[in-house]
């Protein structure tokens, strides 16, 4: 299972409680206070770890608990402090703070108000082992020996432990990429990858065989390499939630160029220029900032019957967009490809990463 999207609910540990104890000792008489104080609760940490692909493992474990500080004990003993609990989560793991709906306010699937106030961005992990502290712990609470004085020598006073904090959040997967293959479904996206790359996405002559985002590695001359993403197909009115929609059209924020693929043959009745102005206006209508993002065209099955001239009426209504036209069944024009698209990449900005929190989160509340 395939999670890219989650709301999770995160708890700090409590701090321990600060003791009332005084010394208890053969030859010393009234010997003082000596209560210990509380351990510190333990905190939620985030962990971008590139050995994890999806967020399925806290589909299972929504409810993220860290343990409580130990209490304090006599003769000055602190409580032990609890571990931090460490939860790994993809590489592009972006994490939103999110706000509980009331009986009066819409929601949709995941729980979260559609309304952008609602949520708040907190935290963008881009780098293997980059941690974020997601709540911090409870601190210890004060035993009596912090109490006692000259005219209070025997004091009873303690106190309690911080509570540690908690709150909902949103965890959003957008995967990381430096090209992403976006096109109509049976364009033939799958068989290119598994061409070009190790990956071996599912290829069936159906629709929507590709049900979640795909990586690919390519090698380059010179011990060079290029990470590939196959994206769903996507349809006309994507960007409003048709077919897979923007469940995945997130997936393409990241990546640097975008690799239209069209099926220059038309061997599903559609034209082919067409199809290239239909998946252009949705990402356009998604995101206009995504849309001026650096693109070309991949023109696959030029083996069949057609694609000649419709390549030909490609090139004539793009004439300043580069066309890298190639059969991934039969192979021709995979190594045209590989040169084009290492060029592509070394003339492709690189794009910003969303804008990222501070990473000292008071605890005031959330």
């Amino acid at each position: 299972m395939f999670v890219d999207r989650i709301k999770v609910f995160a708890q700090a540990g409590n701090g321990g409680r600060g003791c009332v104890s005084f010394r208890r000792e053969k030859f010393v008489p009234k010997g003082g206070p000596d209560g210990g104080d509380g351990g510190r609760g333990g905190d939620v940490v985030l962990r971008a770890d590139r050995h994890v692909d999806n967020l399925s493992h806290l589909f299972y474990e929504p409810i993220i608990k860290a343990k409580n500080g130990g209490h304090g004990m006599g003769k000055k003993m602190h409580g032990r402090s609890a571990p931090p609990k460490i939860v790994k989560v993809p590489v592009g793991t972006i994490v939103w703070e999110a706000a509980l709906r009331t009986s009066n306010e819409t929601a949709d699937h995941s729980g979260i108000r559609d309304s952008q106030a609602a949520i708040q961005p907190v935290v963008d992990l881009t780098r293997d082992g980059q941690e974020f502290v997601l709540c911090h712990g409870g601190t210890g609470g004060k035993g009596n020996v912090h109490f006692k004085s000259s005219r209070n020598r025997a004091p009873r006073q303690y106190t309690e432990g911080g509570e540690g904090e908690q709150s909902h959040f949103l965890l959003e997967l957008r995967t990381i990429a430096d090209a992403a293959l976006v096109g109509y479904p049976n364009a033939g996206k799958s068989t290119l990858l598994r061409k070009i790359s190790a990956a071996r996405p599912k290829v069936a002559a159906y629709p929507f065989t590709t049900l979640h985002p795909i990586i690919g590695v390519m090698e380059f001359p010179g011990y060079r390499r290029a990470t590939i993403a196959d994206i769903p197909g996507l349809i006309e009115g994507a960007y409003r939630g048709l077919g897979l929609g923007h469940e995945f059209l997130r997936h393409i924020t990241r990546c640097r160029i975008l690799l239209f693929v069209v099926d220059v043959a038309g061997s599903e009745g559609r034209n082919p220029t067409e199809d290239l102005q239909n998946l252009r206006r949705e990402i356009d209508l998604y995101d206009p900032i995504l849309s001026k993002r650096p693109w070309c065209i991949i023109a696959n099955k030029i083996d069949l019957p057609g694609a000649r001239e419709n390549l030909e009426a490609l090139k004539n209504r793009f004439s300043t967009v580069e066309i890298a036209a190639l059969s991934a069944q039969t192979g021709e024009g995979l190594e045209d490809l590989r040169a084009k698209l290492e060029k592509w990449l070394t003339n492709a900005s690189q794009p910003r990463p969303i804008k990222r929190a501070t990473t000292d989160r008071t605890s005031s509340g959330n």
